[in-house]
């Protein structure tokens, strides 16, 4: 076994050890992958500020997200098929994060069901739900969420229409995987990830098959899915959806100063600041850059947390100096799964608290709660008036 000492070795594992569809649906974005490229090159244009003779003693990582409190102010981000990264990925990685005391969000569109997290796992996770058009789906969707004792929801609201992922479409990505011979050439050099998915029942999205309205077996998915998403989606129809879910709630997805005023007033707990890890709007401003402003804007009045581009713990470090309460790891945690099941996911973790508990130290700080913009250096127009 290599010795894993960074994220990038997870990932250079999972690339030899999961097929090239599904390493392709987590390493890509949308048309051109402008902002899939910028959401973690801009981290490297934030310089940190290094300290020295300060008592670096006694360090401390922990927090809480939401009132919850957890190791680090790092949770495991909605990850739709993950369960085709390794057989039970999403049981595999909700272990990991309870394991360490992180927060686990199960997707929607998870290979999983939420009632097979719930009943392979002892404490809660979180749970993702899409804006879609069927109410009646909706409302069984959070109340099932409930029955697993879910402890918070996440709407994702970037997703009324799907950003064009070329690769995707050129892998003809499916769950379970469509069979030709160029599919089946590639997943036969995939011996343990092959082994472990004929060992297991959960080869489809196991919350929509059986669940959604006319959706009876996979083949039924594909309409379903066409369909099902709400391009007239608003924010009264997301004040319908705060009705239907009375524990906190997280808002995902949210990019402007005004969309996260609105989150706000319709009763949010907490925002992320994310673009769907630059796999819908191509084009749109990094993450990172987008966090600042809306820091700013309502920081004081509604946690405002950060998703996209962190590969690392120094990653962690600047988007929680530059405002965020907590973070999310989507990619970073999936190289672990695909390469090494529930063990790298948990190695995905440990490499990001190393991370961020040396790189607070050799910056001055003991506490995550007193890490600011201070540690920065901040270039110039990287933050301020985009109009």
């Amino acid at each position: 076994m290599p010795v894993i000492t960074n994220i990038d070795d997870l990932k250079q594992i999972y690339r030899r050890r999961v097929p090239k569809m599904f390493y392709d649906y987590a390493e890509s974005g949308s048309w051109s992958e402008q902002t899939f490229r910028e959401n973690t090159a801009d981290f490297a244009q934030l310089h940190l500020k290094q300290r020295v003779a300060i008592d670096m003693t006694g360090r401390n990582l922990a927090t809480r997200m939401i009132g919850q409190e957890v190791a680090m102010p790092v949770g495991l981000a909605p990850v739709g098929l993950t369960g085709m990264q390794h057989a039970d990925g999403e049981i595999k990685a909700a272990r990991a994060a309870e394991r360490f005391g992180v927060p686990f969000t199960l997707s929607t569109m998870s290979i999983c069901s939420i009632e097979d997290v719930a009943e392979n796992t002892q404490k809660p996770f979180w749970f993702q739900v899409y804006t879609l058009k069927d109410d009646d789906f909706m409302q069984r969707l959070f109340d099932r969420a409930k029955a697993a004792k879910c402890s918070a929801a996440m709407i994702t609201v970037d997703l009324q229409m799907m950003g064009q992922r070329h690769k995707d479409l050129k892998n003809g990505l499916s769950a379970p995987p469509k069979l030709t011979a160029k599919s089946v050439a590639n997943m036969m050099t995939k011996v343990q990830w092959g082994l472990g998915m004929l060992g297991t029942k959960r080869r489809f999205f196991g919350n929509i098959v059986g669940h959604a309205k006319g959706v009876t077996d996979p083949s039924s998915l594909s309409a379903w899915t066409a369909e099902a998403f709400d391009q007239a989606l608003d924010w009264d129809r997301i004040r319908v959806f705060r009705r239907m879910w009375d524990g906190p709630l997280i808002i995902k997805g949210i990019m402007d100063v005004r969309d996260a005023r609105e989150a706000l007033n319709v009763g949010a707990d907490a925002i992320i600041v994310s673009n769907h890890g630059g796999r819908q709007l191509d084009g749109a401003l990094s993450a990172i850059r987008a966090l600042p402003e809306i820091v700013d804007a309502v920081g004081e009045r509604i946690e405002v947390h950060f998703d996209s581009g962190i590969r690392s713990g120094q990653d962690v470090l600047k988007a929680l100096a530059m405002g965020a309460r907590g973070t999310y790891i989507g990619r970073s945690f999936v190289y672990g799964l695909g390469a090494m099941g529930e063990a790298g996911v948990s190695r995905a973790l440990e490499v990001i608290a190393r991370e961020l508990d040396t790189t607070m130290g050799l910056c001055g700080r003991r506490d995550v709660h007193d890490l600011d913009r201070d540690v920065l250096l901040i270039p110039k127009g990287f933050v301020g008036d985009w109009a």
